[in-house]
């Protein structure tokens, strides 16, 4: 797979709006355990916080989260936003890191 191409690289994402969950297909090879961690990290940041949210390789290989809502949502909690992802941050750092490093070794050599 070549990603040389690309800026940014979708890891997955899940939807408050129409309630589903995404796992770029290029990432099936993660342990099953990492792929259901994932999951569950999306799925409950959008049930707590609302709108989209996605992890997302940048052009480096680190992780990003990013966040986006519907204009005129009121049931998006955008301070809440900010507090999640920094508890994500700190409490799946080591999850976060490996990601990275799976990233970076197999996809940017």
């Amino acid at each position: 797979m070549d990603m040389s191409d690309r800026e940014e690289v979708v890891l997955c994402g899940a939807s408050a709006y129409n309630k589903k969950y995404y796992l770029n297909g290029d990432f099936k090879g993660l342990p099953a355990a990492v792929r259901d961690e994932l999951k569950i990290m999306c799925v409950l940041f959008t049930e707590d916080i609302g709108g989209i949210f996605e992890l997302v390789f940048d052009e480096n290989g680190n992780l990003q989260f990013k966040t986006s809502c519907d204009e005129g949502d009121l049931l998006y909690d955008d301070i809440g936003c900010g507090l999640k992802i920094k508890e994500l941050q700190r409490t799946k750092e080591e999850l976060l890191r490996s990601l990275e490093m799976y990233y970076k070794v197999l996809y940017m050599g």
